[in-house]
Protein backbone atom coordinates (compact mmCIF):
# COMPACT_ATOMS: atom_id res chain seq x y z
CA UNK A 1 0.00 0.00 0.00
CA UNK A 2 2.51 2.51 0.35
CA UNK A 3 4.48 1.82 -2.41
CA UNK A 4 0.95 2.26 -4.11
CA UNK A 5 0.81 5.63 -2.60
CA UNK A 6 4.07 6.67 -3.32
CA UNK A 7 4.05 5.57 -6.99
CA UNK A 8 0.63 7.71 -7.48
CA UNK A 9 2.32 10.48 -5.74
CA UNK A 10 5.13 10.73 -8.13
CA UNK A 11 2.48 10.45 -11.14
CA UNK A 12 0.77 13.50 -9.84
CA UNK A 13 4.06 15.34 -9.99
CA UNK A 14 4.40 14.24 -13.38
CA UNK A 15 1.09 15.36 -14.20
CA UNK A 16 1.59 18.46 -13.64
CA UNK A 17 3.50 19.25 -16.77
CA UNK A 18 0.49 17.74 -19.12
CA UNK A 19 -2.19 19.59 -20.36
CA UNK A 20 -2.49 22.37 -22.53
CA UNK A 21 0.43 24.74 -23.44
CA UNK A 22 -0.03 27.82 -21.54
CA UNK A 23 -1.10 25.47 -18.31
CA UNK A 24 2.73 23.21 -19.04
CA UNK A 25 4.38 26.84 -20.27
CA UNK A 26 3.17 28.37 -16.47
CA UNK A 27 4.26 25.22 -14.68
CA UNK A 28 7.54 25.27 -16.33
CA UNK A 29 8.05 28.96 -15.17
CA UNK A 30 7.35 28.27 -11.97
CA UNK A 31 9.40 25.30 -11.48
CA UNK A 32 12.40 27.78 -12.76
CA UNK A 33 11.47 30.55 -10.55
CA UNK A 34 11.50 27.84 -7.51
CA UNK A 35 14.83 26.38 -8.89
CA UNK A 36 16.56 29.85 -9.21
CA UNK A 37 15.57 31.17 -6.33
CA UNK A 38 16.24 27.50 -4.05
CA UNK A 39 19.79 28.18 -5.82
CA UNK A 40 20.23 31.68 -4.57
CA UNK A 41 19.63 30.60 -1.33
CA UNK A 42 22.06 27.82 -1.01
CA UNK A 43 24.73 30.12 -2.23
CA UNK A 44 23.76 32.67 -0.04
CA UNK A 45 24.26 30.40 2.93
CA UNK A 46 27.50 28.66 1.60
CA UNK A 47 28.93 32.04 1.88
CA UNK A 48 28.13 32.47 5.66
CA UNK A 49 31.05 29.28 6.40
CA UNK A 50 33.62 31.95 7.11
CA UNK A 51 31.38 34.10 9.31
CA UNK A 52 30.93 33.96 12.85
CA UNK A 53 28.45 31.27 14.53
CA UNK A 54 25.83 34.32 15.67
CA UNK A 55 25.73 35.66 12.49
CA UNK A 56 24.99 32.27 10.93
CA UNK A 57 22.67 31.02 13.78
CA UNK A 58 20.62 34.55 13.26
CA UNK A 59 20.26 34.58 9.42
CA UNK A 60 19.06 30.46 9.42
CA UNK A 61 16.58 31.02 12.64
CA UNK A 62 14.83 33.73 10.66
CA UNK A 63 15.05 31.90 7.56
CA UNK A 64 13.95 28.79 9.05
CA UNK A 65 11.23 29.96 11.04
CA UNK A 66 10.07 31.85 8.06
CA UNK A 67 9.92 29.50 5.54
CA UNK A 68 7.81 27.21 8.19
CA UNK A 69 5.56 29.29 8.64
CA UNK A 70 5.00 29.52 5.09
CA UNK A 71 4.58 26.00 5.08
CA UNK A 72 1.81 26.46 7.55
CA UNK A 73 0.25 29.66 5.64
CA UNK A 74 0.75 28.38 2.13
CA UNK A 75 -2.73 26.11 2.33
CA UNK A 76 -4.96 28.63 4.32
CA UNK A 77 -3.73 31.23 1.65
CA UNK A 78 -3.61 29.37 -1.71
CA UNK A 79 -6.95 26.94 -0.96
CA UNK A 80 -5.88 24.10 -3.48
CA UNK A 81 -7.78 20.83 -3.34
CA UNK A 82 -4.85 18.24 -1.78
CA UNK A 83 -4.75 15.71 -3.84
CA UNK A 84 -3.58 13.34 -1.10
CA UNK A 85 -6.62 14.26 0.80
CA UNK A 86 -7.06 11.33 3.23
CA UNK A 87 -10.63 11.04 2.50
CA UNK A 88 -10.42 10.13 -1.16
CA UNK A 89 -8.87 6.70 0.57
CA UNK A 90 -12.19 6.12 2.45
CA UNK A 91 -13.56 2.88 0.86
CA UNK A 92 -10.66 1.31 0.74
CA UNK A 93 -10.94 0.54 4.21
CA UNK A 94 -7.12 1.22 5.59
CA UNK A 95 -6.41 1.51 9.07
CA UNK A 96 -6.23 5.85 9.81
CA UNK A 97 -2.41 4.75 11.59
CA UNK A 98 -1.24 3.20 8.76
CA UNK A 99 -2.85 5.38 6.24
CA UNK A 100 -1.80 8.65 8.26
CA UNK A 101 1.90 7.49 7.81
CA UNK A 102 2.08 6.29 4.60
CA UNK A 103 0.30 10.34 3.87
CA UNK A 104 2.99 11.42 5.57
CA UNK A 105 6.09 10.24 4.37
CA UNK A 106 4.12 10.89 0.54
CA UNK A 107 4.33 14.29 1.69
CA UNK A 108 8.07 14.78 1.28
CA UNK A 109 7.27 13.90 -2.35
CA UNK A 110 6.52 17.53 -3.50
CA UNK A 111 8.58 20.78 -5.03
CA UNK A 112 8.57 22.77 -2.03
CA UNK A 113 9.97 19.71 0.08
CA UNK A 114 12.82 19.11 -2.49
CA UNK A 115 13.48 22.58 -2.53
CA UNK A 116 13.71 22.92 1.07
CA UNK A 117 15.39 19.76 1.62
CA UNK A 118 18.12 21.55 -0.66
CA UNK A 119 18.82 24.89 1.58
CA UNK A 120 18.52 22.84 4.63
CA UNK A 121 21.52 20.69 3.96
CA UNK A 122 23.47 23.90 2.41
CA UNK A 123 22.92 24.95 6.48
CA UNK A 124 24.01 21.74 7.69
CA UNK A 125 27.20 22.01 5.52
CA UNK A 126 28.00 25.70 6.62
CA UNK A 127 27.33 24.40 10.57
CA UNK A 128 29.67 21.33 9.64
CA UNK A 129 32.24 24.40 9.09
CA UNK A 130 32.02 25.46 12.57
CA UNK A 131 32.99 22.38 14.60
CA UNK A 132 28.95 20.73 14.74
CA UNK A 133 29.12 17.28 14.48
CA UNK A 134 27.78 15.72 10.80
CA UNK A 135 25.05 13.68 12.86
CA UNK A 136 23.92 16.57 14.67
CA UNK A 137 23.25 18.32 12.05
CA UNK A 138 21.70 15.99 9.81
CA UNK A 139 19.40 15.40 12.79
CA UNK A 140 18.73 19.24 12.61
CA UNK A 141 17.46 19.20 8.80
CA UNK A 142 15.51 16.05 9.70
CA UNK A 143 13.58 17.68 12.20
CA UNK A 144 13.67 21.24 10.25
CA UNK A 145 11.93 19.32 7.10
CA UNK A 146 9.55 16.32 8.98
CA UNK A 147 8.36 19.78 11.02
CA UNK A 148 7.01 21.79 8.10
CA UNK A 149 6.17 18.90 5.90
CA UNK A 150 3.61 17.72 8.85
CA UNK A 151 2.89 21.19 9.73
CA UNK A 152 1.92 21.70 6.36
CA UNK A 153 0.05 18.45 6.47
CA UNK A 154 -2.13 19.11 9.23
CA UNK A 155 -2.93 22.71 7.90
CA UNK A 156 -4.21 21.19 4.52
CA UNK A 157 -6.04 18.88 6.95
CA UNK A 158 -7.52 21.34 8.61
CA UNK A 159 -8.47 24.00 5.68
CA UNK A 160 -10.33 20.91 4.25
CA UNK A 161 -12.39 20.18 7.25
CA UNK A 162 -13.19 24.22 8.49
CA UNK A 163 -12.50 25.98 5.44
CA UNK A 164 -14.08 24.73 2.36
CA UNK A 165 -17.62 25.89 2.51
CA UNK A 166 -16.54 29.10 3.60
CA UNK A 167 -13.33 29.49 0.97
CA UNK A 168 -13.46 32.57 -1.45
CA UNK A 169 -11.33 34.89 -2.77
CA UNK A 170 -12.35 37.65 0.37
CA UNK A 171 -10.92 34.77 2.94
CA UNK A 172 -7.96 34.14 0.73
CA UNK A 173 -7.29 38.32 0.69
CA UNK A 174 -7.39 38.46 4.52
CA UNK A 175 -4.75 35.91 5.05
CA UNK A 176 -2.60 37.81 2.60
CA UNK A 177 -3.33 40.84 4.54
CA UNK A 178 -2.15 39.58 7.75
CA UNK A 179 1.13 38.26 6.32
CA UNK A 180 1.39 41.37 4.91
CA UNK A 181 1.26 42.93 8.22
CA UNK A 182 3.62 40.95 9.70
CA UNK A 183 6.21 41.27 6.95
CA UNK A 184 6.70 44.44 6.03
CA UNK A 185 7.10 45.80 9.72
CA UNK A 186 9.46 43.29 10.64
CA UNK A 187 11.38 43.48 6.86
CA UNK A 188 11.84 47.61 7.60
CA UNK A 189 13.04 47.03 11.35
CA UNK A 190 16.06 44.04 9.93
CA UNK A 191 16.69 46.89 7.02
CA UNK A 192 17.01 49.54 9.67
CA UNK A 193 19.73 47.24 11.36
CA UNK A 194 23.46 47.32 10.50
CA UNK A 195 25.14 44.43 11.27
CA UNK A 196 28.93 45.02 10.24
CA UNK A 197 29.39 41.17 10.92
CA UNK A 198 28.25 41.25 14.16
CA UNK A 199 24.73 40.18 15.03
CA UNK A 200 22.50 43.28 16.71
CA UNK A 201 21.41 42.97 20.35
CA UNK A 202 17.63 43.58 19.74
CA UNK A 203 18.13 40.77 17.10
CA UNK A 204 20.14 38.79 19.22
CA UNK A 205 17.41 38.81 21.61
CA UNK A 206 14.13 37.79 19.07
CA UNK A 207 16.30 35.36 17.65
CA UNK A 208 16.68 33.62 21.08
CA UNK A 209 13.29 33.84 21.83
CA UNK A 210 12.56 32.64 18.34
CA UNK A 211 14.68 29.76 18.95
CA UNK A 212 12.88 28.37 21.47
CA UNK A 213 9.51 28.26 19.84
CA UNK A 214 7.98 25.44 17.64
CA UNK A 215 9.26 27.59 14.45
CA UNK A 216 12.82 28.26 14.88
CA UNK A 217 13.88 25.16 17.20
CA UNK A 218 14.50 22.49 15.13
CA UNK A 219 16.88 24.88 13.05
CA UNK A 220 18.21 26.48 15.74
CA UNK A 221 19.43 22.83 17.50
CA UNK A 222 22.56 22.72 15.58
CA UNK A 223 23.49 26.45 15.93
CA UNK A 224 23.42 25.64 20.02
CA UNK A 225 25.77 23.00 19.39
CA UNK A 226 27.83 25.51 17.90
CA UNK A 227 27.84 27.99 20.41
CA UNK A 228 27.55 26.35 24.07
CA UNK A 229 27.70 22.60 22.84
CA UNK A 230 25.11 19.87 23.34
CA UNK A 231 24.02 21.38 26.97
CA UNK A 232 23.09 24.75 25.29
CA UNK A 233 21.16 23.42 22.33
CA UNK A 234 19.19 20.92 25.12
CA UNK A 235 16.30 23.44 25.27
CA UNK A 236 15.94 23.79 21.64
CA UNK A 237 15.96 19.75 21.03
CA UNK A 238 13.22 19.54 23.79
CA UNK A 239 11.15 21.86 21.98
CA UNK A 240 11.29 20.71 18.39
CA UNK A 241 11.32 16.91 19.34
CA UNK A 242 7.73 17.89 21.22
CA UNK A 243 6.39 19.93 18.17
CA UNK A 244 7.34 16.93 15.83
CA UNK A 245 5.51 14.76 18.14
CA UNK A 246 2.45 16.68 19.02
CA UNK A 247 1.90 17.56 15.41
CA UNK A 248 1.88 13.85 14.24
CA UNK A 249 -0.71 12.91 17.08
CA UNK A 250 -2.55 15.90 15.63
CA UNK A 251 -1.98 14.61 11.94
CA UNK A 252 -3.54 10.74 13.10
CA UNK A 253 -6.80 12.38 14.78
CA UNK A 254 -7.36 14.76 11.74
CA UNK A 255 -6.86 11.66 9.27
CA UNK A 256 -9.04 9.39 11.65
CA UNK A 257 -12.04 12.28 11.75
CA UNK A 258 -11.49 12.77 8.16
CA UNK A 259 -11.97 8.77 7.51
CA UNK A 260 -15.15 8.61 9.98
CA UNK A 261 -17.17 11.73 8.43
CA UNK A 262 -18.50 12.71 5.30
CA UNK A 263 -17.98 15.31 3.34
CA UNK A 264 -21.08 17.91 3.08
CA UNK A 265 -22.00 18.79 -0.06
CA UNK A 266 -21.60 22.44 -1.43
CA UNK A 267 -24.92 22.96 -3.65
CA UNK A 268 -24.35 24.99 -7.18
CA UNK A 269 -26.12 28.24 -5.55
CA UNK A 270 -23.47 28.28 -2.90
CA UNK A 271 -20.78 27.80 -5.52
CA UNK A 272 -21.68 30.74 -6.96
CA UNK A 273 -19.93 33.22 -4.70
CA UNK A 274 -21.40 35.45 -1.58
CA UNK A 275 -18.04 37.13 -1.33
CA UNK A 276 -18.17 38.94 1.92
CA UNK A 277 -21.29 37.12 3.40
CA UNK A 278 -19.36 33.95 2.44
CA UNK A 279 -16.78 35.27 4.92
CA UNK A 280 -18.64 37.46 7.58
CA UNK A 281 -20.05 35.12 10.51
CA UNK A 282 -23.91 34.49 9.87
CA UNK A 283 -24.67 36.90 12.69
CA UNK A 284 -26.35 40.62 12.58
CA UNK A 285 -23.30 41.89 13.05
CA UNK A 286 -21.81 39.77 10.56
CA UNK A 287 -24.47 40.62 7.90
CA UNK A 288 -23.65 44.39 8.62
CA UNK A 289 -19.98 44.01 8.15
CA UNK A 290 -20.11 41.81 4.88
CA UNK A 291 -22.54 44.77 3.56
CA UNK A 292 -20.32 47.22 4.27
CA UNK A 293 -16.99 46.20 3.07
CA UNK A 294 -19.02 45.57 -0.11
CA UNK A 295 -19.53 49.44 -0.07
CA UNK A 296 -16.36 50.23 1.38
CA UNK A 297 -14.26 48.43 -1.53
CA UNK A 298 -16.41 49.53 -4.63
CA UNK A 299 -18.12 52.75 -3.79
CA UNK A 300 -16.23 55.14 -5.14
CA UNK A 301 -16.96 57.57 -2.35
CA UNK A 302 -15.63 55.33 0.18
CA UNK A 303 -12.48 54.79 -2.08
CA UNK A 304 -11.66 58.58 -2.62
CA UNK A 305 -11.69 59.05 1.27
CA UNK A 306 -9.00 56.47 1.52
CA UNK A 307 -7.03 57.21 -1.27
CA UNK A 308 -6.90 61.37 -0.17
CA UNK A 309 -5.98 60.81 3.62
CA UNK A 310 -2.36 59.67 3.46
CA UNK A 311 -1.78 62.41 0.52
CA UNK A 312 -3.32 64.96 3.11
CA UNK A 313 -0.92 63.41 5.47
CA UNK A 314 2.21 63.75 3.40
CA UNK A 315 1.50 67.35 2.04
CA UNK A 316 1.45 68.70 6.31
CA UNK A 317 5.34 67.51 6.21
CA UNK A 318 5.80 70.59 3.24
CA UNK A 319 4.88 73.66 5.82
CA UNK A 320 7.01 72.08 8.62
CA UNK A 321 9.99 71.26 6.25
CA UNK A 322 10.32 74.91 5.10
CA UNK A 323 9.39 76.18 8.97
CA UNK A 324 12.95 73.85 9.89
CA UNK A 325 11.21 71.48 11.64
CA UNK A 326 14.24 69.27 11.20
CA UNK A 327 13.67 66.17 9.16
CA UNK A 328 13.62 63.33 11.86
CA UNK A 329 11.05 64.82 13.62
CA UNK A 330 8.46 65.85 10.69
CA UNK A 331 8.93 62.17 9.47
CA UNK A 332 6.59 60.96 12.79
CA UNK A 333 4.06 64.09 11.79
CA UNK A 334 1.87 61.91 9.48
CA UNK A 335 1.26 58.52 10.81
CA UNK A 336 -1.31 60.50 13.78
CA UNK A 337 -2.57 62.46 11.02
CA UNK A 338 -3.12 59.69 9.52
CA UNK A 339 -4.66 57.68 12.52
CA UNK A 340 -6.95 60.60 13.46
CA UNK A 341 -8.73 60.34 9.75
CA UNK A 342 -9.21 56.84 9.61
CA UNK A 343 -10.81 57.28 12.80
CA UNK A 344 -13.05 60.32 11.53
CA UNK A 345 -13.89 58.41 8.38
CA UNK A 346 -17.16 56.53 9.73
CA UNK A 347 -18.25 59.84 11.54
CA UNK A 348 -21.24 60.43 8.78
CA UNK A 349 -21.62 56.62 7.49
CA UNK A 350 -25.70 56.60 7.94
CA UNK A 351 -25.83 58.94 5.46
CA UNK A 352 -23.38 57.73 3.12
CA UNK A 353 -25.29 54.00 3.66
CA UNK A 354 -29.04 55.98 3.53
CA UNK A 355 -30.16 53.31 0.59
CA UNK A 356 -29.81 50.09 3.36
CA UNK A 357 -30.11 51.63 6.22
CA UNK A 358 -33.90 51.39 6.51
CA UNK A 359 -33.51 47.70 5.92
CA UNK A 360 -31.65 47.83 9.48
CA UNK A 361 -34.32 49.43 11.45
CA UNK A 362 -37.26 47.53 10.01
CA UNK A 363 -35.55 44.54 10.74
CA UNK A 364 -35.36 45.45 14.15
CA UNK A 365 -31.87 45.22 14.15
CA UNK A 366 -30.08 45.95 17.60
CA UNK A 367 -28.03 49.19 17.52
CA UNK A 368 -25.25 47.34 18.79
CA UNK A 369 -24.81 44.99 15.87
CA UNK A 370 -25.21 47.65 13.25
CA UNK A 371 -22.46 50.25 15.31
CA UNK A 372 -20.11 46.97 15.04
CA UNK A 373 -21.18 45.74 11.62
CA UNK A 374 -19.99 49.23 10.38
CA UNK A 375 -16.97 49.82 12.09
CA UNK A 376 -15.11 46.44 10.95
CA UNK A 377 -14.42 47.88 7.29
CA UNK A 378 -12.59 50.70 8.98
CA UNK A 379 -10.51 48.28 11.27
CA UNK A 380 -9.68 46.01 8.40
CA UNK A 381 -8.28 48.64 6.56
CA UNK A 382 -7.11 51.00 9.59
CA UNK A 383 -5.18 48.11 11.29
CA UNK A 384 -2.83 47.09 8.12
CA UNK A 385 -2.52 50.55 7.44
CA UNK A 386 -0.93 52.02 10.68
CA UNK A 387 1.12 48.54 11.30
CA UNK A 388 3.14 49.75 7.94
CA UNK A 389 3.23 53.47 8.52
CA UNK A 390 4.39 53.23 12.05
CA UNK A 391 7.63 50.99 11.85
CA UNK A 392 8.44 52.84 8.33
CA UNK A 393 8.23 56.61 10.28
CA UNK A 394 10.37 54.93 13.00
CA UNK A 395 12.98 53.74 11.09
CA UNK A 396 13.23 57.01 8.86
CA UNK A 397 13.38 59.10 12.39
CA UNK A 398 16.48 56.37 13.42
CA UNK A 399 15.48 55.54 17.20
CA UNK A 400 13.13 52.50 17.64
CA UNK A 401 12.85 53.51 21.28
CA UNK A 402 9.69 55.28 20.17
CA UNK A 403 8.17 52.51 18.46
CA UNK A 404 6.07 52.19 22.16
CA UNK A 405 4.63 55.98 22.24
CA UNK A 406 4.01 55.89 18.26
CA UNK A 407 1.87 52.83 18.91
CA UNK A 408 0.11 54.41 21.90
CA UNK A 409 -0.58 57.68 20.18
CA UNK A 410 -1.81 56.31 16.99
CA UNK A 411 -4.00 53.85 18.66
CA UNK A 412 -5.35 56.61 20.94
CA UNK A 413 -6.27 58.65 18.02
CA UNK A 414 -7.61 55.72 15.85
CA UNK A 415 -10.00 54.52 18.40
CA UNK A 416 -10.99 57.69 20.07
CA UNK A 417 -12.29 58.64 16.38
CA UNK A 418 -13.88 55.71 15.88
CA UNK A 419 -15.75 55.60 19.14
CA UNK A 420 -16.91 59.18 18.61
CA UNK A 421 -17.91 58.76 14.86
CA UNK A 422 -19.84 55.77 16.40
CA UNK A 423 -21.80 58.57 17.87
CA UNK A 424 -21.64 61.39 15.59
CA UNK A 425 -23.31 59.10 12.45
CA UNK A 426 -26.72 58.51 14.55
CA UNK A 427 -26.65 62.03 16.49
CA UNK A 428 -25.54 64.23 13.86
CA UNK A 429 -25.67 62.65 10.09
CA UNK A 430 -25.53 65.27 7.39
CA UNK A 431 -26.36 64.99 3.56
CA UNK A 432 -23.83 63.38 1.40
CA UNK A 433 -23.38 62.94 -1.86
CA UNK A 434 -25.95 59.64 -3.30
CA UNK A 435 -24.55 56.21 -3.95
CA UNK A 436 -23.18 56.33 -8.00
CA UNK A 437 -22.98 60.00 -7.81
CA UNK A 438 -19.38 61.89 -8.12
CA UNK A 439 -17.64 61.95 -4.49
CA UNK A 440 -16.77 65.17 -5.16
CA UNK A 441 -20.35 66.55 -5.72
CA UNK A 442 -22.17 67.82 -2.28
CA UNK A 443 -25.97 67.82 -2.03
CA UNK A 444 -26.88 71.78 -1.41
CA UNK A 445 -28.02 70.90 1.97
CA UNK A 446 -25.07 70.72 3.17
CA UNK A 447 -24.56 73.70 5.67
CA UNK A 448 -23.13 74.55 9.27
CA UNK A 449 -24.14 71.23 11.22
CA UNK A 450 -21.45 69.16 8.62
CA UNK A 451 -18.69 71.21 9.66
CA UNK A 452 -19.71 71.19 13.21
CA UNK A 453 -19.89 67.59 13.33
CA UNK A 454 -16.56 66.80 11.64
CA UNK A 455 -14.85 69.18 13.84
CA UNK A 456 -16.35 67.69 16.36
CA UNK A 457 -15.61 64.10 15.68
CA UNK A 458 -12.37 64.83 14.83
CA UNK A 459 -11.30 67.77 17.67
CA UNK A 460 -13.06 65.72 19.62
CA UNK A 461 -10.13 62.50 19.29
CA UNK A 462 -7.15 64.70 19.54
CA UNK A 463 -8.85 65.82 23.39
CA UNK A 464 -9.02 62.48 24.16
CA UNK A 465 -5.81 61.47 23.46
CA UNK A 466 -3.73 64.02 24.56
CA UNK A 467 -2.30 62.34 27.43
CA UNK A 468 -1.00 59.41 24.84
CA UNK A 469 0.43 62.41 22.87
CA UNK A 470 2.03 64.05 25.41
CA UNK A 471 3.92 60.95 26.78
CA UNK A 472 4.57 60.48 23.38
CA UNK A 473 6.27 64.10 23.34
CA UNK A 474 8.58 63.38 26.29
CA UNK A 475 9.69 60.43 25.02
CA UNK A 476 10.56 62.34 22.14
CA UNK A 477 12.49 64.50 23.87
CA UNK A 478 14.62 61.87 25.71
CA UNK A 479 12.55 60.59 28.23
CA UNK A 480 12.13 56.75 27.74
CA UNK A 481 10.05 55.48 30.22
CA UNK A 482 7.62 58.03 29.50
CA UNK A 483 7.45 56.05 25.82
CA UNK A 484 6.07 52.87 27.89
CA UNK A 485 3.10 55.13 29.51
CA UNK A 486 2.00 56.26 26.21
CA UNK A 487 1.69 52.76 24.78
CA UNK A 488 -0.17 51.49 27.19
CA UNK A 489 -2.46 55.15 28.23
CA UNK A 490 -2.92 55.21 24.27
CA UNK A 491 -4.69 51.93 24.23
CA UNK A 492 -6.53 51.74 27.60
CA UNK A 493 -7.88 55.43 26.21
CA UNK A 494 -8.29 54.06 23.07
CA UNK A 495 -10.95 51.05 23.92
CA UNK A 496 -12.43 53.18 26.83
CA UNK A 497 -13.68 55.32 24.15
CA UNK A 498 -14.54 53.29 21.61
CA UNK A 499 -16.40 50.41 23.80
CA UNK A 500 -18.16 53.64 25.42
CA UNK A 501 -19.33 54.69 22.12
CA UNK A 502 -20.32 52.18 20.71
CA UNK A 503 -22.40 51.41 23.69
CA UNK A 504 -23.84 55.35 23.57
CA UNK A 505 -24.38 55.41 19.38
CA UNK A 506 -26.29 51.41 20.03
CA UNK A 507 -28.75 53.23 22.27
CA UNK A 508 -29.18 56.08 20.29
CA UNK A 509 -29.89 54.40 16.83
CA UNK A 510 -32.41 52.20 18.61
CA UNK A 511 -34.16 55.83 19.99
CA UNK A 512 -33.67 57.65 16.90
CA UNK A 513 -34.68 54.75 14.30
CA UNK A 514 -37.52 56.50 13.16
CA UNK A 515 -35.75 60.02 12.18
CA UNK A 516 -32.49 58.39 10.70
CA UNK A 517 -35.78 56.79 8.24
CA UNK A 518 -36.77 60.33 7.85
CA UNK A 519 -33.23 61.64 7.50
CA UNK A 520 -32.25 58.93 4.88
CA UNK A 521 -35.36 59.37 2.74
CA UNK A 522 -34.53 63.31 2.49
CA UNK A 523 -31.43 62.93 1.49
Amino acid sequence: MAAHVLRLRIALLLGALRGDAAHVRRTVVGLLVLAAATAVACWALLTLRDAAAPVVLAVIVLGGSAVTLGFALAPLIAGATDPLDPRRFMVLGLPSGRLAAVLAVAGLLSVPTFALIAVAVCAAIVWAEHGVPWAAGAFGVVLGVATCVLLARVCMALTALFLRERRSRELSGLFALGVLVVVVPVGVFFASLEWRGRVPTQLGEAVSVLGLTPLGAAWAFPGRIAQGGMASAAPALLVALATLILLALLWVVLVRRMLSSTERPVSVRDRGGLGWFAVAPGTPSGAVAARSLVYWLRDSRYLVNIVVIPIAAALTTVPLLIAGVPPEVVVLVPVPIVAVFLGWLPHNDVAYDSTAVWMHIASGLRGVSDRIGRLVPVLLIGIPLLAVLIPVAISLHGRWSLLPAMVGACAALFLCGMGLSSISSVVAPYAASRPGESPFQQPPRTGAGAAITQATVMLGAIALSVPSLWWGWLALNGDIDAATMALWGGLGIGVSVLIVGIAIGSAMFERRGGRLMEFAESI
